[in-house]
Protein backbone atom coordinates (compact mmCIF):
# COMPACT_ATOMS: atom_id res chain seq x y z
CA UNK A 1 0.00 0.00 0.00
CA UNK A 2 1.38 3.41 -1.04
CA UNK A 3 1.97 6.01 1.98
CA UNK A 4 -1.19 7.47 2.81
CA UNK A 5 -2.21 11.01 1.94
CA UNK A 6 -4.58 11.03 4.89
CA UNK A 7 -3.44 11.65 8.26
CA UNK A 8 -7.31 11.73 10.21
CA UNK A 9 -10.43 10.26 9.70
CA UNK A 10 -13.61 12.86 10.61
CA UNK A 11 -16.97 10.85 11.36
CA UNK A 12 -20.00 13.34 10.45
CA UNK A 13 -23.35 12.98 11.84
CA UNK A 14 -26.53 15.22 12.52
CA UNK A 15 -26.52 15.02 16.93
CA UNK A 16 -28.82 15.19 18.60
CA UNK A 17 -29.94 16.51 22.31
CA UNK A 18 -28.98 14.57 25.35
CA UNK A 19 -31.11 15.93 28.43
CA UNK A 20 -34.38 17.84 28.15
CA UNK A 21 -32.37 20.79 28.44
CA UNK A 22 -30.72 20.61 25.20
CA UNK A 23 -33.79 19.93 22.69
CA UNK A 24 -35.19 23.87 22.13
CA UNK A 25 -31.10 24.96 21.33
CA UNK A 26 -30.80 21.89 19.08
CA UNK A 27 -34.10 22.14 17.47
CA UNK A 28 -32.87 25.66 17.20
CA UNK A 29 -30.20 25.04 15.43
CA UNK A 30 -32.37 22.68 12.84
CA UNK A 31 -34.49 25.16 12.04
CA UNK A 32 -32.14 28.27 11.93
CA UNK A 33 -33.40 30.63 8.81
CA UNK A 34 -36.50 28.74 8.46
CA UNK A 35 -38.89 31.09 10.05
CA UNK A 36 -40.40 27.93 12.00
CA UNK A 37 -42.90 29.25 14.60
CA UNK A 38 -42.09 28.59 18.41
CA UNK A 39 -45.24 26.87 18.79
CA UNK A 40 -43.94 24.24 15.97
CA UNK A 41 -40.88 23.55 18.31
CA UNK A 42 -42.64 23.00 21.02
CA UNK A 43 -44.61 20.46 19.70
CA UNK A 44 -41.83 18.34 18.39
CA UNK A 45 -39.98 18.83 21.90
CA UNK A 46 -42.65 17.17 23.18
CA UNK A 47 -41.73 14.02 21.21
CA UNK A 48 -38.47 14.18 23.40
CA UNK A 49 -40.14 14.41 26.98
CA UNK A 50 -40.63 10.50 26.39
CA UNK A 51 -37.28 10.14 26.27
CA UNK A 52 -36.14 12.55 28.65
CA UNK A 53 -34.83 14.58 26.11
CA UNK A 54 -32.27 11.83 24.86
CA UNK A 55 -31.69 11.44 21.42
CA UNK A 56 -30.42 7.56 20.59
CA UNK A 57 -27.85 8.98 18.14
CA UNK A 58 -25.38 10.30 20.87
CA UNK A 59 -24.60 6.74 22.39
CA UNK A 60 -25.09 5.23 18.89
CA UNK A 61 -22.48 7.46 17.71
CA UNK A 62 -20.03 6.74 20.43
CA UNK A 63 -20.05 3.17 19.81
CA UNK A 64 -19.60 3.53 16.21
CA UNK A 65 -16.65 6.23 17.30
CA UNK A 66 -15.11 3.30 19.37
CA UNK A 67 -15.85 0.48 17.15
CA UNK A 68 -14.52 2.05 13.94
CA UNK A 69 -11.09 2.90 15.96
CA UNK A 70 -10.72 -0.53 17.07
CA UNK A 71 -11.30 -1.49 13.39
CA UNK A 72 -8.76 0.27 12.26
CA UNK A 73 -5.98 -0.25 14.64
CA UNK A 74 -6.53 -4.48 14.08
CA UNK A 75 -5.91 -3.54 10.17
CA UNK A 76 -2.58 -1.23 11.16
CA UNK A 77 -4.39 1.96 9.81
CA UNK A 78 -3.22 4.09 12.54
CA UNK A 79 -4.64 7.53 12.04
CA UNK A 80 -6.60 9.26 14.78
CA UNK A 81 -10.52 9.56 14.51
CA UNK A 82 -12.70 12.85 15.18
CA UNK A 83 -16.64 13.25 15.22
CA UNK A 84 -18.24 16.16 14.19
CA UNK A 85 -21.93 16.92 14.31
CA UNK A 86 -23.95 19.24 11.99
CA UNK A 87 -26.94 20.39 14.86
CA UNK A 88 -25.40 19.27 18.69
CA UNK A 89 -22.24 18.55 20.28
CA UNK A 90 -19.39 17.83 19.39
CA UNK A 91 -20.31 20.09 16.28
CA UNK A 92 -17.86 20.29 13.46
CA UNK A 93 -16.89 23.71 13.40
CA UNK A 94 -15.27 22.28 16.85
CA UNK A 95 -13.85 18.89 15.12
CA UNK A 96 -12.53 21.00 12.54
CA UNK A 97 -10.55 23.39 15.21
CA UNK A 98 -9.42 20.04 17.20
CA UNK A 99 -7.46 18.53 13.74
CA UNK A 100 -6.03 22.23 13.09
CA UNK A 101 -5.19 22.41 16.51
CA UNK A 102 -3.62 18.46 16.09
CA UNK A 103 -1.48 19.29 13.23
CA UNK A 104 -3.71 17.57 10.79
CA UNK A 105 -3.26 18.43 6.96
CA UNK A 106 -5.97 16.51 4.82
CA UNK A 107 -9.09 14.12 6.30
CA UNK A 108 -11.23 11.64 5.14
CA UNK A 109 -14.98 12.11 6.15
CA UNK A 110 -17.54 9.98 6.45
CA UNK A 111 -20.75 11.13 6.24
CA UNK A 112 -23.42 8.83 8.35
CA UNK A 113 -25.70 8.48 5.49
CA UNK A 114 -25.44 5.90 3.04
CA UNK A 115 -27.17 8.09 0.43
CA UNK A 116 -26.31 11.11 -2.07
CA UNK A 117 -29.16 14.17 -1.46
CA UNK A 118 -28.89 17.50 -0.40
CA UNK A 119 -29.83 16.18 3.05
CA UNK A 120 -27.71 13.57 3.81
CA UNK A 121 -24.67 15.02 1.73
CA UNK A 122 -24.33 18.59 0.14
CA UNK A 123 -25.59 20.29 3.75
CA UNK A 124 -22.93 18.22 5.57
CA UNK A 125 -20.08 19.55 2.78
CA UNK A 126 -21.12 22.72 3.07
CA UNK A 127 -21.51 22.98 7.03
CA UNK A 128 -17.24 21.30 6.35
CA UNK A 129 -16.01 24.18 4.10
CA UNK A 130 -17.75 26.84 6.53
CA UNK A 131 -16.17 25.65 9.72
CA UNK A 132 -12.79 25.04 7.76
CA UNK A 133 -13.13 28.78 6.19
CA UNK A 134 -13.91 29.81 10.00
CA UNK A 135 -10.52 28.36 10.52
CA UNK A 136 -8.47 29.98 8.27
CA UNK A 137 -5.86 29.42 6.17
CA UNK A 138 -4.33 25.59 8.82
CA UNK A 139 -7.84 24.18 8.18
CA UNK A 140 -7.48 20.74 7.03
CA UNK A 141 -8.50 19.83 3.49
CA UNK A 142 -11.58 17.40 4.11
CA UNK A 143 -12.54 14.74 1.45
CA UNK A 144 -15.81 12.70 1.88
CA UNK A 145 -16.50 9.16 1.59
CA UNK A 146 -18.67 7.96 -1.25
CA UNK A 147 -21.83 7.38 -0.01
CA UNK A 148 -22.01 3.45 0.39
CA UNK A 149 -25.98 2.29 -0.29
CA UNK A 150 -24.77 -0.84 -2.69
CA UNK A 151 -21.45 -1.77 -1.47
CA UNK A 152 -21.84 -5.39 0.16
CA UNK A 153 -20.81 -4.31 3.59
CA UNK A 154 -23.95 -1.95 4.02
CA UNK A 155 -26.46 -4.84 1.84
CA UNK A 156 -24.76 -7.53 4.15
CA UNK A 157 -25.11 -5.68 7.08
CA UNK A 158 -28.80 -5.00 6.40
CA UNK A 159 -29.56 -8.82 5.79
CA UNK A 160 -28.34 -9.33 9.41
CA UNK A 161 -30.78 -6.96 11.15
CA UNK A 162 -33.57 -8.13 8.62
CA UNK A 163 -33.23 -11.74 10.21
CA UNK A 164 -32.81 -10.67 13.36
CA UNK A 165 -36.01 -8.78 13.29
CA UNK A 166 -37.90 -12.05 11.79
CA UNK A 167 -36.82 -14.49 14.66
CA UNK A 168 -38.99 -12.23 16.61
CA UNK A 169 -41.99 -13.22 14.76
CA UNK A 170 -43.60 -16.30 15.48
CA UNK A 171 -41.80 -19.31 13.65
CA UNK A 172 -45.30 -20.55 11.85
CA UNK A 173 -45.43 -17.14 10.01
CA UNK A 174 -41.76 -15.95 9.19
CA UNK A 175 -42.28 -17.32 5.55
CA UNK A 176 -45.08 -14.85 5.16
CA UNK A 177 -43.74 -11.72 6.37
CA UNK A 178 -43.77 -8.75 4.15
CA UNK A 179 -40.55 -5.99 4.23
CA UNK A 180 -41.77 -2.77 4.58
CA UNK A 181 -38.79 -0.30 3.47
CA UNK A 182 -38.46 2.98 4.85
CA UNK A 183 -36.46 5.63 4.28
CA UNK A 184 -36.41 9.64 5.21
CA UNK A 185 -39.04 11.39 2.42
CA UNK A 186 -36.96 14.47 0.99
CA UNK A 187 -38.63 17.47 -1.41
CA UNK A 188 -39.48 15.72 -4.77
CA UNK A 189 -37.19 18.08 -6.78
CA UNK A 190 -34.25 17.41 -4.78
CA UNK A 191 -34.75 13.79 -4.21
CA UNK A 192 -34.79 13.81 -8.07
CA UNK A 193 -31.97 15.82 -8.34
CA UNK A 194 -29.58 13.55 -6.24
CA UNK A 195 -31.43 9.97 -7.78
CA UNK A 196 -32.03 9.72 -3.98
CA UNK A 197 -35.09 7.91 -4.70
CA UNK A 198 -33.58 5.12 -7.15
CA UNK A 199 -30.39 4.45 -4.81
CA UNK A 200 -33.16 3.94 -1.81
CA UNK A 201 -35.08 1.48 -4.18
CA UNK A 202 -31.91 -0.04 -5.43
CA UNK A 203 -30.60 -1.06 -1.88
CA UNK A 204 -33.78 -2.43 -0.77
CA UNK A 205 -34.36 -4.22 -3.95
CA UNK A 206 -31.25 -5.79 -2.98
CA UNK A 207 -31.54 -6.53 0.16
CA UNK A 208 -34.79 -8.50 -0.58
CA UNK A 209 -32.97 -10.44 -3.42
CA UNK A 210 -30.92 -11.86 -0.43
CA UNK A 211 -33.35 -12.83 1.64
CA UNK A 212 -35.47 -14.06 -1.25
CA UNK A 213 -38.25 -12.18 0.01
CA UNK A 214 -40.89 -11.82 -3.03
CA UNK A 215 -43.29 -9.38 -1.20
CA UNK A 216 -41.71 -6.39 -0.53
CA UNK A 217 -42.05 -2.12 -1.08
CA UNK A 218 -40.63 0.90 -0.25
CA UNK A 219 -42.51 4.24 2.00
CA UNK A 220 -41.04 7.50 3.26
CA UNK A 221 -41.61 8.96 6.41
CA UNK A 222 -40.74 11.94 8.81
CA UNK A 223 -41.92 14.33 6.44
CA UNK A 224 -41.45 17.82 6.76
CA UNK A 225 -41.95 21.35 5.32
CA UNK A 226 -45.30 22.79 3.91
CA UNK A 227 -48.11 20.59 2.70
CA UNK A 228 -48.04 22.64 -0.96
CA UNK A 229 -44.64 21.16 -1.30
CA UNK A 230 -44.58 18.12 -3.16
CA UNK A 231 -42.61 15.24 -0.90
CA UNK A 232 -41.49 11.59 -1.76
CA UNK A 233 -44.68 8.92 -1.81
CA UNK A 234 -45.90 6.55 -0.42
CA UNK A 235 -45.91 7.61 2.84
CA UNK A 236 -45.43 5.31 5.71
CA UNK A 237 -48.82 4.92 7.24
CA UNK A 238 -50.68 4.66 3.93
CA UNK A 239 -48.63 1.42 2.77
CA UNK A 240 -48.98 0.22 6.55
CA UNK A 241 -52.54 0.65 6.03
CA UNK A 242 -52.85 -1.02 3.09
CA UNK A 243 -50.62 -3.57 3.94
CA UNK A 244 -52.88 -4.52 7.06
CA UNK A 245 -55.57 -5.49 4.47
CA UNK A 246 -53.20 -8.64 3.36
CA UNK A 247 -53.23 -10.56 6.90
CA UNK A 248 -49.61 -10.97 6.74
CA UNK A 249 -47.02 -9.82 9.41
CA UNK A 250 -44.70 -7.00 8.49
CA UNK A 251 -40.94 -6.58 8.92
CA UNK A 252 -40.11 -2.74 9.19
CA UNK A 253 -36.68 -2.03 7.70
CA UNK A 254 -35.20 1.47 8.06
CA UNK A 255 -32.74 1.21 5.31
CA UNK A 256 -32.60 5.07 5.04
CA UNK A 257 -31.08 5.60 8.39
CA UNK A 258 -27.39 3.95 9.34
CA UNK A 259 -27.93 4.60 12.99
CA UNK A 260 -30.86 4.78 15.52
CA UNK A 261 -32.18 8.28 16.43
CA UNK A 262 -35.30 10.00 16.46
CA UNK A 263 -36.72 9.34 13.00
CA UNK A 264 -37.00 5.48 14.42
CA UNK A 265 -37.16 6.12 18.19
CA UNK A 266 -40.47 8.22 17.59
CA UNK A 267 -41.83 7.92 14.15
CA UNK A 268 -41.21 4.21 13.98
CA UNK A 269 -41.11 2.72 17.18
CA UNK A 270 -43.98 4.89 18.53
CA UNK A 271 -45.86 6.13 15.75
CA UNK A 272 -45.77 3.28 13.45
CA UNK A 273 -46.10 1.04 16.28
CA UNK A 274 -49.57 2.30 17.62
CA UNK A 275 -51.11 2.42 13.80
CA UNK A 276 -50.00 -0.92 13.56
CA UNK A 277 -51.75 -2.27 17.01
CA UNK A 278 -54.67 -0.35 16.18
CA UNK A 279 -55.26 -1.72 13.03
CA UNK A 280 -54.35 -5.50 14.04
CA UNK A 281 -51.24 -5.81 12.32
CA UNK A 282 -48.19 -7.64 13.67
CA UNK A 283 -45.39 -5.71 13.24
CA UNK A 284 -41.32 -6.40 14.19
CA UNK A 285 -38.76 -3.63 13.43
CA UNK A 286 -35.47 -4.03 12.34
CA UNK A 287 -32.79 -2.09 13.90
CA UNK A 288 -30.18 0.29 11.81
CA UNK A 289 -26.68 -0.90 10.98
CA UNK A 290 -24.39 1.02 12.92
CA UNK A 291 -23.99 -1.80 15.36
CA UNK A 292 -23.26 -4.46 13.26
CA UNK A 293 -19.53 -5.37 12.55
CA UNK A 294 -20.18 -6.05 8.84
CA UNK A 295 -21.20 -2.64 9.06
CA UNK A 296 -17.52 -1.22 10.68
CA UNK A 297 -15.70 -3.48 8.58
CA UNK A 298 -17.12 -1.68 5.39
CA UNK A 299 -16.46 1.21 7.15
CA UNK A 300 -12.55 0.25 6.85
CA UNK A 301 -12.92 -1.13 3.20
CA UNK A 302 -14.22 2.33 2.47
CA UNK A 303 -11.23 3.94 4.01
CA UNK A 304 -8.92 1.42 2.41
CA UNK A 305 -10.03 2.49 -0.91
CA UNK A 306 -9.04 6.14 -0.86
CA UNK A 307 -5.47 5.08 1.24
CA UNK A 308 -4.32 2.79 -2.18
CA UNK A 309 -5.57 3.92 -5.50
CA UNK A 310 -5.32 0.72 -6.74
CA UNK A 311 -7.57 -0.54 -4.47
CA UNK A 312 -11.15 -2.12 -6.71
CA UNK A 313 -14.23 -0.48 -5.64
CA UNK A 314 -16.65 -3.07 -4.48
CA UNK A 315 -20.35 -2.83 -5.24
CA UNK A 316 -23.36 -4.50 -5.92
CA UNK A 317 -26.05 -4.62 -8.43
CA UNK A 318 -27.30 -2.55 -10.98
CA UNK A 319 -25.60 0.54 -10.52
CA UNK A 320 -22.04 1.89 -10.65
CA UNK A 321 -19.77 2.68 -7.29
CA UNK A 322 -21.08 6.42 -5.94
CA UNK A 323 -18.51 9.22 -7.45
CA UNK A 324 -16.63 10.29 -4.39
CA UNK A 325 -17.56 13.97 -4.48
CA UNK A 326 -21.08 14.11 -5.72
CA UNK A 327 -21.83 17.04 -7.92
CA UNK A 328 -22.98 20.44 -7.12
CA UNK A 329 -26.51 19.52 -9.89
CA UNK A 330 -27.04 16.46 -7.81
CA UNK A 331 -26.37 17.43 -4.50
CA UNK A 332 -27.08 20.89 -3.73
CA UNK A 333 -28.54 23.58 -0.87
CA UNK A 334 -31.26 25.48 -2.39
CA UNK A 335 -29.87 28.86 -2.73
Amino acid sequence: MSEPKYDAILIVSFGGPERMDDVIPFLENITRGKNVPPERLAAVARRYEMFDGVSPVGDAMRWLLTAIISELDQAGIGLPVYWGNRYWYPMIDEAIEQMAEDGVTRALALLTSAYCSDASCGGYVDAIQAARSARGADAPVVDKIRPFYNHPGFIEAQVERVIQACEQLPESVQDEATLLFTAHSLPVDMAQRSGYREQVEEASRLVAERLDAADWSVAYQSRTGPPSQPWLEPDLATVIKDLATKDRPVILVPIGFVMEHMETAWDLDVEAAELCDQLDLPMVRALTVAGMPRFTRMVRELIEERLDPERERDVVGRHEPMPDECSRENCRRDE
